[in-house]
């Protein structure tokens, strides 16, 4: 998309900030190949990832060490982790629709490059970034933990969605001996950039459901989050 054409007003108003420099906001959403396709030294979003990476950081560990005091350090990291991965940035990112916003070379968006999610991924960190420098902190952290949905009060709750399969491993510890958990790839389609798999789950021999997702780990938690359910 040409600047002149980028129109960024519904993105600001789900992010409850309106930008005083349009130059850093089109940054963040400058992938590397617009940059190479208009043949300028138009910055893209990398360096603002970087900043990003660690603004988000630090406000999930203020946000999480004020709503859960009761809670060590090694589980308030696990639940930080859970919430900065990449498949989180990336849902958090098509919830902002940020494919539309794009700044993508013709051919990148012609293989899918905006609804990729490493690409959404780093989009999602470098929009962090932007706010930061076009804001302050408390603005930006207002801003980023208002796209995220409601935390539970129990932070286990969060680390057994973010974990099944870890989840289900711990289910059978206790057993003498321990069933095994095969997750069984029946079925892998699609172009590169839009994989979809699908994954069967039996424990011990027995059939206990399927999954399905844009990766084979997404296909083997989805299959186990459903073992969870029966069990």
């Amino acid at each position: 998309m040409e600047e002149g054409t980028l129109n960024t007003t519904s993105l600001e108003a789900a992010l409850g900030h309106t930008f005083a420099s349009r130059e850093l906001l089109l940054t963040a959403l400058t992938h590397p190949s617009y940059t190479q396709f208009v043949n300028s030294k138009t910055d893209n979003y990398q360096r603002l990832e970087f900043l990003g990476d660690a603004a988000l950081s630090l406000i999930l560990a203020e946000h999480l060490y004020q709503a859960y005091p009761l809670e060590r350090e090694g589980t308030l990291a696990q639940a930080r982790s859970a919430l900065a991965k990449g498949s989180t940035l990336s849902t958090l990112a098509k919830k902002l629709h940020l494919s539309n916003y794009l700044r993508l070379s013709p051919a990148e968006r012609e293989a899918g490059g905006g609804g990729r999610p490493s690409i959404l991924e780093d989009t999602m960190e470098a929009l962090i970034g932007a706010l930061f420098l076009d804001s302050n902190y408390e603005k930006t952290k207002s801003s980023v933990l208002n796209c995220y949905p409601k935390l539970p009060k129990n932070i286990s709750q969060l680390l057994e969605k973010e974990n099944p399969k870890g989840k289900l491993q711990e289910h059978f510890q206790q057993q003498n001996p321990t069933p095994p958990i095969e997750y069984k790839l029946l079925q892998a389609e699609g172009p590169d950039h839009a994989k979809s798999y699908l994954v069967e789950i039996h424990i011990d021999g027995t059939h206990y459901g399927q999954g399905s997702g844009s990766s084979k780990k997404e296909a083997e938690e989805n299959a186990a989050r459903e073992a969870l359910k029966q069990l």
